[in-house]
């Protein structure tokens, strides 16, 4: 049962000391991040009265921040992602790949998110391009779907990407489809060799051009010298990539995506209980057999956990490739299916232009329902940000 404690109870009631705390040192996507985060659904933002036509149940409905960092703005946004992703399905077995990088790297891309995770994504695709792509391993050209990660099960910063990949592909001349042992997608050892090395390439490319900052403890590494040992270094250590267990079919395909591509640092219902200046929260333990354990942190150093995890403004946390690239996924998946003699997805239910009639098409739940009597609950006003007074409705 989801509890009532929220991330933006924590940030309403410690977020000003928290900004005392780090004044001059609080970006400007973090401060942002808060304010919507702490505003969302309340009258700051505006909304409108709600009232049940049987019971006569009133309520005010808040509107939204809609920031892709907020816990309780996902929801319509990760349904209706899903939808458009249904046509894409195949009838194949579907795999997990997960591509990581060692902590000295993790250090780098704090300090330089955008650049680091733009080389995160593209050495990862182009990976599973050329490995895929190589007769002696599949012969075929892949479709990924990658979303960036930035944390870990305790909050603690750990960007790493993970893919969803059918397991095939159309082979290089388009004439068939390929398809991968059952069980079995590619070597691991191979792809991280490949990784590796296409990170470190790009990485040090971008060392070159000067597109990498370096600030306090990782100063040093503007130097050179220091920042060829550091590469040297991280050539002569395994880079962790792991491949997980094939999906059950594409309707299980799709409800792991539904929990991965829109997910935040932490959700509410994992949030226990906050006392005094303390947060409690439930995480896995995957060292010790993913048992779930209770962690404690100070509220600044919640929120600090919290914040480690914005992305930069504008940033695309979740991106397609090979046949399943934007460019010209539709052709290449109609392809697709006729390799596999696979009959095209029926078509699906034109989508409602009000937010309310939409989220209950794609998720079966209403917003329209009187929590009293169950009736039809309707707007009868609207009010305008930052005035919690009602309209009148007289």
């Amino acid at each position: 049962m989801r509890g009532s404690l929220e991330v933006a109870d924590v940030f309403r009631r410690h977020g000003a000391a928290y900004r005392d705390d780090h004044k001059g040192g609080l970006g400007r996507v973090e401060a942002k991040v808060m304010g919507a985060v702490e505003a969302c659904r309340t009258a700051v933002l505006g909304g409108h009265l709600e009232q049940c036509g049987d019971c006569g149940f009133l309520r005010p409905a808040f509107n939204s921040c809609r920031n892709r960092h907020c816990p309780k703005c996902q929801g319509l946004t990760r349904a209706e992602w899903l939808e458009d992703r249904q046509a894409d399905l195949l009838p194949v077995e579907y795999f997990h790949v997960v591509f990581t990088v060692p902590a000295q790297v993790a250090q780098i891309a704090f300090q330089n998110k955008k650049v680091v995770y733009d080389i995160l994504f593209k050495s990862a695709a182009e990976t599973l391009r050329v490995i895929g792509a190589d007769p002696k391993h599949l012969g075929a050209e892949l479709g990924v779907v990658a979303v960036l990660h930035s944390w870990g099960q305790n909050l603690h910063y750990h960007p790493h990407i993970h893919c969803v990949v059918p397991g095939g592909g159309p082979s290089v001349d388009g004439a068939r489809w390929v398809s991968c042992r059952s069980g079995f997608f590619l070597p691991v050892r191979v792809l991280s060799s490949l990784y590796r090395r296409l990170f470190l390439e790009s990485l040090q490319a971008a060392f070159h051009q000067g597109a990498l900052g370096f600030f306090g403890d990782l100063a040093c590494l503007a130097d050179p010298s220091a920042f060829a040992q550091l590469v040297k270094t991280l050539r002569g250590i395994d880079w962790v990539v792991y491949c997980k267990p094939p999906f059950g079919g594409p309707k299980q395909v799709l409800a792991y995506l539904g929990r991965y591509t829109h997910r935040v640092a932490i959700a509410n219902s994992r949030l226990v209980s906050m006392a005094d200046d303390n947060v409690t929260f439930r995480w896995k333990d995957y060292r010790h057999h993913d048992k779930v354990k209770l962690m404690t942190l100070g509220a600044g150093e919640f929120i600090r956990r919290f914040l480690l995890h914005t992305l930069p403004d504008g940033f695309h946390r979740i991106r397609h490739y090979g046949f399943l690239a934007n460019g010209h996924r539709v052709a290449k998946i109609d392809l697709c299916r006729r390799l596999l003699d696979a009959p095209p997805p029926p078509p699906s239910e034109p989508l409602a232009a009000d937010y309310r009639e939409r989220y209950r098409q794609l998720t079966g739940r209403s917003l329209k329902v009187c929590p009293c009597c169950g009736g039809f609950v309707a707007s009868i006003g609207a009010f305008k940000p930052g005035r919690p007074s009602w309209p009148d409705t007289s």
